[in-house]
């Protein structure tokens, strides 16, 4: 399987970049590129790429937008491409249906992999921007005002059986399906059938959206 990506951000030179270090794998081809977000909606509309490699902060219809509009019609798993200095776009791009995070200064060999675990059905969460974005997410406005008294845990916590807590921590730390099924022991099967229960009890979208609920939940700091 050929894993086909879209290209999105408005310097034409890191899409340069991107596309060189994803032009080395032979699996991946990259079909098209955009300057920004209206372009790369437009684009996912007709190429119907894998996977979009989203900028978050692009002139006219930003990443968030572009990213809202792919994720809700299906046109691609997206990938929010980041600088440490955007939390506050992060959680936007979150909402808005991205799978993952990736930073701009990732590494060929890393963005190959990144790019063939979402084309799988995985999330990619670079541990810098993770621990970022997850400490933030404890403190953020929809949280309880302090003083508030005990925090309620997340819906759905309750139905996780004592494997499934521990794959959430683990899906907590970027872990991928191998990895998962590295650290329980188990085969990848087994380990991609033990996160796709925990996602639907948790009722979440992506593995990020689970760390999340880990973090706010205190299973891990």
């Amino acid at each position: 399987m050929t894993v086909r990506v879209l290209l999105a951000d408005d310097h034409g030179a890191i899409r340069a970049g991107l596309r060189l270090m994803l032009d080395q794998a032979p699996d991946v081809t990259v079909v098209g590129e955009a300057a920004d977000g209206a372009a790369a909606v437009a684009n996912a509309r007709a190429l119907r790429p894998d996977v979009v490699l989203m900028d978050v902060r692009m002139p006219g219809t930003d990443g968030i937008e572009a990213t809202r509009r792919i994720a809700a019609e299906g046109l691609g798993a997206v990938v929010a491409l980041t600088t440490f200095d955007l939390d506050e776009y992060l959680f936007g791009v979150l909402r808005a249906g991205a799978v993952g995070f990736l930073l701009k200064s990732v590494g060929a060999a890393e963005l190959v992999e990144a790019v063939r675990r979402v084309a799988a059905g995985e999330g990619v969460l670079a541990p810098e921007v993770t621990r970022r974005v997850l400490a933030a997410s404890v403190s953020a406005p929809e949280g309880p005002a302090p003083g508030a008294g005990p925090v309620e845990p997340p819906p759905g916590l309750d139905l996780l059986t004592a494997r499934e807590r521990e794959v959430l921590v683990l899906l907590a730390g970027g872990r991928s399906n191998q990895q998962v099924a590295d650290a329980l022991t188990v085969s990848e099967t087994t380990a991609k059938t033990h996160v796709s229960r925990v996602l639907a009890k948790l009722g979440c979208r992506t593995r990020l959206e689970a760390a999340a609920v880990a973090h706010r939940a205190g299973l891990v700091t």
